[in-house]
């Protein structure tokens, strides 16, 4: 990707042009329209949420192995959009156009033949073919070589242990499910059962993959391990694996019931109805396989409730279908309500109050979820991302909401029908500031969730078991305290935030983006929080920010990054334009004050020259990320409101000669 970008670069930069404050407000009246016509009846939004081949490949597994029908004509619309997503590599990528992914080449390729595509059509030799050449089966990850043991493809020995014992240990335990994430919580819990039972699939057709591994699975004696683990913990923790892969089926029956009935408790306690465990697919999956495997009869309200979770987050087109791997609606509304109170006018207001009208009943204010563990005595008071998650709400999330609810009540005032969101960001921003951790950054769902050593387990491939505050998440509270009207003089929470993202500042000017792809989305973050929080726009932090934005945009005036800035030790690659990346630059370099730089009016030019006929911009390519360099999703919402956001706020900097954004984002 850089070598291609050189070339590029090569050419000359267009020249600078001017452009028609008349242009940009046509562009932010057809997308204002475009926008709202989208909001459901009831005022909020919900756009799809992509990943990459292993969710719907799995929805197919996961049909297999309980041997249930899939709904009808389904299987050949997942079926189009696992061929059509097949990469040029012969496999399948994590992002579009990205390279080769084995993990989810062997799950693509097992999906379609269980779905009855023939092993020797072409598309299907050319996966096989480009598998074998890198090492076959045997070299994908821990969850997909835990899919093929499930199957019968490959031994238990290949997955490391992760007993169900765990759920014995007390919390000063160096393992305990309260030190790790979210998402692995309640994927895991439900997996523990799965490993201790060790069931296999009733696969109707038996069939297998048996022709995607180099040497026979029973042959191979050394699996891969985690590249994220650390020295002394890979030999100690290699260790423990060892031991546990010869003694874990001497463990006391007893004991081991009882771990299964807290792991089964402590599911059916977070099972979230309809909206699932945790509200993510692979959490649902395993918890419904769970159940079944300990019999639950597939009527039983548990497992079908679980099962109709699973079936909300399946897309059908008129020619292909996929699998979301979770729903996004508190996100979606809360960053469209900010895109239209910026737009401004009675239609985009007005659609902005709908949204944060039914975001407001959505608050978490009598459940104390699993965040607090670490942090007892702080009341609830947060959203979660999806339509109900209310043991894991998140801090992003929380802080969007609250800023929203903030400059629709300032920009408008408590007129008569506007509603008084001042209890509920009361509220929020308790929580919010209760979770802060000892470092003075914030994380997603937890505080103080950085136990790093637990990442060099064998289970933990991904590196992704831990929620560690990041440069994005604790910049959104950050600007949220300082729209509140904190200062660093005035809150110890809001000067620990901002020193902490001061010291996280990249050598380059950049900061690191965890939930978005990735130094643009960080910088963006930061920069608005920094101005938020009245840091001088002379700083040093912040001119070298700004002159990092500038260079690294492209010759065709927008901005883009590559999922590959993802490496084990990150650095920024340059990706083709994209409407939401180059929107996120827009807004960093306006917050820092940058409204009239020339790279401003280029990047303005790119997206009204690219605005599509519908309001919308066409965006293919990924933005956004799940766990870095494992999986990273693509937001189709993101270049519906961003883009527009960017515009607006551009258009009412120039048109009222201010040069200073007045809100948090």
């Amino acid at each position: 990707m850089r070598e291609a970008f050189k070339k590029v670069e090569a050419l000359q930069r267009p020249k600078t042009q001017e452009i028609s404050l008349d242009d940009v407000e046509r562009g932010v009246q057809r997308a204002t329209g475009a926008l709202t016509a989208l909001a459901h009846g009831d005022g909020h939004l919900c756009f799809e949420l992509e990943a990459d081949a292993t969710i719907p490949s799995e929805y197919i597994l996961f049909h297999n192995f309980r041997a249930t029908p899939i709904p009808d004509g389904l299987a050949p619309k997942i079926g189009n959009y696992l061929r059509r997503t097949q990469g040029k590599h012969g496999g399948w990528a994590l992002v579009h156009d990205g390279p080769f992914d084995i993990s989810a080449s062997v799950k693509a390729y097992f999906a379609l033949k269980l779905i009855g595509d023939g092993v020797e059509a072409p598309h299907m030799r050319r996966a096989r073919e480009a598998i074998l050449s890198r090492g076959g089966a045997a070299n994908s990850n821990v969850f997909t070589r835990f899919l093929l043991a499930l199957f019968g493809e490959v031994p238990w020995r290949a997955v490391p242990v992760m007993p169900v014992e765990i759920m014995h240990l007390p919390r000063w335990f160096p393992f305990h499910l309260d030190k790790v994430s979210y998402w692995a919580r309640c994927v895991m819990v439900p997996l523990f059962v799965l490993q201790a039972k060790k069931p296999r699939a009733r696969n109707p057709l038996g069939i297998g993959i048996s022709e995607l591994f180099v040497t026979p699975p029973e042959h191979v004696q050394t699996w891969p391990g985690s590249p994220h683990a650390t020295w002394p913990w890979t030999p100690i923790f290699g260790g423990i694996d060892r031991i546990l892969q010869k003694t874990q089926d001497y463990f006391p029956k007893k004991r081991r019931q009882r771990a299964i009935d807290k792991a089964v408790a402590w599911v059916s306690e977070r099972l979230n109805g309809e909206d699932g465990l945790g509200a993510i697919f692979p959490a649902m999956v395993n918890s419904v396989l769970m159940y079944e495997v300990l019999g639950y009869p597939a009527d039983h309200p548990q497992v079908r409730i679980a099962c109709e979770a699973i079936e909300k987050l399946v897309v059908v087109k008129e020619h292909e279908a996929y699998v979301q791997p979770c729903l996004s609606p508190v996100w979606d509304t809360a960053l469209a309500s900010h895109a239209l109170l910026e737009a401004g006018g009675g239609e985009a207001e007005h659609q902005a109050r709908r949204g944060l009208d039914w975001l407001r009943p959505l608050q978490v204010l009598d459940i104390k979820g699993d965040w607090a563990a670490a942090k007892p005595n702080v009341r609830p008071g947060g959203w979660a991302f999806q339509y109900a998650n209310p043991h894991f709400p998140d801090l992003d999330d929380t802080a969007v909401v609250v800023m929203a609810m903030d400059r629709a009540m300032r920009q408008h005032g408590l007129v008569a029908g506007m509603p008084d969101y001042g209890a509920a960001i009361a509220r929020a921003r308790e929580w919010v500031e209760g979770l802060q951790s000892k470092d003075g950054g914030w994380a997603a769902f937890d505080a103080d969730n950085n136990h790093h050593y637990l990442n060099s387990i064998p289970f933990s491939d991904h590196g992704a078991l831990l929620d560690p505050p990041t440069a994005d998440v604790t910049a959104r509270v950050v600007s949220m305290l300082a729209q509140l009207g904190e200062t660093r003089a005035s809150s110890k929470a809001l000067d620990r935030g901002v020193a902490y993202l001061l010291a996280d500042q990249e050598e380059d000017g950049s900061w690191y983006g965890r939930w978005g792809m990735n130094f643009i989305y960080g910088t963006w973050s930061v920069l608005c929080a920094l101005n938020a929080a009245g840091h001088d726009h002379a700083s040093p932090e912040i001119r070298r920010a700004v002159s990092w934005l500038i260079r690294i945009q492209n010759p065709d005036g927008g901005w883009g990054e590559d999922a590959s800035s993802y490496k084990i030790d990150p650095a920024f690659e340059p990706g083709y334009s994209t409407a939401s990346q180059t929107a996120w630059a827009l807004l960093a370099l306006m917050a820092a004050g940058a409204c009239d730089d020339p790279a401003v009016t280029r990047g303005i030019n790119y997206l009204t020259r690219t605005q599509g006929a519908d309001g919308f911009w066409a965006e293919e390519r990924y933005t956004a990320t799940g766990f870095p360099r494992v999986f990273y999703l693509r937001y189709h919402g993101y270049p519906k409101f961003f883009p527009l956001w960017a515009m607006a706020r551009f258009r009412n900097l120039k048109r009222s000669n201010a040069r200073n954004v007045a809100f948090g984002m």
